[in-house]
């Protein structure tokens, strides 16, 4: 194993690079899209329970099975796999950004308001301040669960870790296979780490004081 590490380690460390760089943009992406979406909704109980039910469905989609959709449409590379990772990012997102702004306390928004302040001002200087703890909530779920997404999008020859995995399993019993699918696993669950570690700074510096209390 550790001579296997050891003659890959330059290439082990750019495939995790690939990796975290496709996660975190894709994350990045998705909580715009699902903050961006949450904020219009929202207000509708029609349309706030059609967000919760397109969260919920989008979840039983396998995402082995989606990334075989997208080959046709868009071939093999960078494409499918950002377009999967971003799909299943924005669901617990916006799952919990709806969740956040729904819950605030009425009377603080009417306040607001009663000193003249627009919807859009409400919004984005009260309402989602209050609620980004319960966003950021859902942003380490969803972190946590397309780390490993993007692994399979080596399926449709993605940037990423997962390529170490998939070719392990295709030759398993031969030479380093086991050696490669582990690298690749634990490769993976490090990136998770690190990528929560740091959403959990993030939160620290972003959530106020006031709330954290």
């Amino acid at each position: 194993m550790f001579e296997f590490v050891g003659s890959r380690f330059d290439q082990i460390l750019f495939a995790s690079w690939q990796h975290f760089s496709l996660v975190a943009q894709c994350l990045i992406i998705a909580t715009v899209l699902a903050v961006v979406t949450a904020g219009l909704v929202y207000r509708s109980p029609a349309l706030r329970s059609a967000a919760n039910s397109v969260s919920a469905i989008g979840l039983t989609i396998p995402a082995f099975a989606l990334v075989g959709l997208l080959i046709a449409p868009f071939g093999f590379g960078v494409v499918p796999a950002v377009i999967v990772v971003v799909f299943f990012a924005v669901l617990p997102i916006l799952r919990n950004a709806v969740v956040g702004l729904t819950s605030i306390d009425r009377s603080v928004i009417e306040s607001a308001r009663g000193i003249g302040m627009t919807r859009f001002q409400v919004l984005r200087r009260i309402e989602l301040p209050m609620a980004w703890p319960v966003i950021l909530a859902g942003i380490r779920v969803s972190a946590q669960m397309v780390m490993g997404i993007a692994a399979i999008t080596a399926y449709v020859l993605g940037p990423g870790l997962g390529g170490f995995i998939f070719t392990g399993l295709s030759r398993l019993g031969g030479a380093n296979s086991l050696e490669s699918v582990v690298t690749g696993i634990v490769a993976v669950i490090i990136l998770a780490l690190i990528l929560d570690f740091l959403l959990v700074g993030l939160g620290r510096l972003t959530i106020s004081r006031g709330i954290r209390v």
